[in-house]
């Protein structure tokens, strides 16, 4: 006489297969697939907004020897996850870079380096106009959390040394009173050096540029040190 368990013994041992089997699998997929829980995850990509004039924008230069440009290689070349956004525009004074603000903040962005002023002192313009349009736009980036660097400028001599001297004096007020990292001079090691400039005397060359990048970079990456240092707070 055959007994009932002896016809089910086969089910039974491969039910039992079946399950270690997939707890294998289970195993298999959690060590070998799923990442680490300790695994950090990429860092979250930097966006900086260069926002100037014909110096910012690259004057005469090739798109990938201008400022922005040429920043953005030297950034990512020591490993930060930057994107550098090229808002210059040749010829602007500070009141056409705040007249044009807005509709340069097409994305969003984490900082901001603003050079602008320079077209103002060349034409001699009212040093209270300018001031009060780097105010400006200082101020719109400040309340939309935009980190800054305000990038200044030394004067020529053509207007008068009172003239000079108030110009020279309007970044350290501004980045006082924004909390901008100020970089004082943006043309540094770069103005009146032949070698480095175009024909007019007054725009880089792409070597130039180079140099620009050289000086300013520790100042940029204080900058994005309080990126991150923000995005911290907000997390």
């Amino acid at each position: 006489m055959r007994h009932r368990f002896e016809t089910s013994l086969p089910r039974f041992i491969w039910k039992g297969l079946s399950a270690i089997s997939t707890a294998f699998a289970a195993i298999f997929v959690t060590a070998f697939v799923m990442p680490p829980a300790h695994a950090s995850e990429p860092e979250k990509e930097i966006v900086i907004l260069a926002f100037g004039d014909s110096l910012t924008a690259g004057f005469q230069l090739p798109p990938d020897k201008s400022f922005p440009a040429q920043l953005q290689a030297a950034l990512r070349a020591k490993g930060y996850p930057v994107r550098v956004l090229n808002a210059g525009v040749s010829g602007d004074t500070a009141a056409d870079g705040a007249a044009r603000l807005d509709w340069s903040l097409s994305e969003p962005v984490d900082a901001a380096i603003v050079e602008l002023g320079a077209n103002d002192m060349l034409r001699g313009l009212d040093l209270k106009q300018t001031e009060a349009s780097l105010d400006a736009i200082l101020k719109a980036l400040s309340e939309k959390r935009i980190e800054l660097l305000a990038a200044g400028m030394e004067p020529l001599r053509n207007w008068g040394e009172d003239y000079a001297a108030s110009f020279r004096a309007m970044w350290p007020r501004l980045a006082e009173k924004h909390h901008a990292i100020l970089y004082p001079f943006f043309l540094k090691g770069v103005a009146t050096v032949p070698a480095l400039n175009q024909p007019d005397g007054l725009h880089p060359t792409a070597d130039g540029v180079a140099v620009i990048v050289r000086n300013i970079l520790p100042d940029v990456e204080k900058l994005i040190a309080r990126v991150k240092e923000q995005r911290s707070r907000t997390q």
